[in-house]
């Protein structure tokens, strides 16, 4: 099957790419939620056809987050693959209209990324399919500023033994956090706080963002040698093992 008109150009060259370059390039397929049949199409074709390495979506669709009752055969879909999904902030439609010198990008991305984390925590979505590798952006976001509102959401729950049953930090520590625009001390130390060094990916928000400032920041940090290589190149070779060739 071929994909739709909009995402076949993108695939095909980011395709060539790695097929010229296979230790260099990988492929995270795009889906066309909220479409559901259309996104298990390009589920089968991206990964059995393409052989591409993962899943990217936005954080997002219009007004629903990822945990929404609607996108359920798609996460059962990639629960059984074990896909890895990696996740990019998108503005909100409560926040399209907002008339400001700085845009959403500046504040609400990063928080929209918490939204989401949320969305999956508290809908029961992470727990009911935990062989997805969930990868989140910018660090999580602001979730490791907002972790006591979870775990009091987590208190107030009346269906917090079905939804949650190993607990919030349970999920949080399962997921994978990039460091793109995560670099700087204070989101460093506050990631750390929450998620162990195994679930942490570089990353550099490139073009917006050079590779320089990223490894810089992460130098800055101190990292013992096996932790910075871990996050730097083991990390992501251990959910990519394609890539380790």
């Amino acid at each position: 099957r071929r994909p739709p008109r909009s995402t076949l150009f993108p695939y095909t060259t980011l395709f060539r790419s790695r097929q010229d370059f296979p230790d260099r390039f990988g492929l995270f397929a795009a889906l066309p939620l909220p479409d559901i049949e259309g996104s298990l199409r390009e589920i089968e074709y991206a990964l059995d056809t393409l052989k591409a390495d993962g899943i990217g979506l936005m954080t997002n669709y219009g007004d629903r987050w990822l945990g929404d009752a609607s996108f359920a055969p798609v996460w059962e879909e990639l629960n059984r693959r074990k896909a890895v999904v990696y996740t990019h902030p998108n503005t909100p439609s409560c926040c399209v209209g907002i008339k400001d010198e700085v845009g959403p990008g500046t504040i609400e991305w990063a928080t929209d990324t918490t939204r989401t984390v949320a969305s999956l925590l508290f809908s029961g979505t992470a727990a009911r399919y935990p062989d997805i590798r969930w990868i989140l952006s910018h660090g999580g976001g602001t979730t490791p500023f907002l972790l006591s509102r979870f775990t009091r959401q987590e208190a107030d729950m009346k269906e917090r033994e079905k939804r949650l049953p190993k607990g919030v930090m349970y999920e949080l520590k399962k997921f994978y956090y990039d460091t793109a625009q995560a670099n700087h001390p204070g989101a460093l130390a506050a990631l750390l706080k929450l998620a162990p060094v195994s679930q942490i990916l570089f990353g550099t928000d490139y073009p917006y963002r050079t590779g320089a400032e990223e490894a810089d920041g992460l130098a800055a940090q101190h990292f013992a040698a096996a932790d910075l290589r871990a996050i730097e190149h083991d990390n992501a070779l251990r959910i990519l093992p394609r890539l380790k060739a």
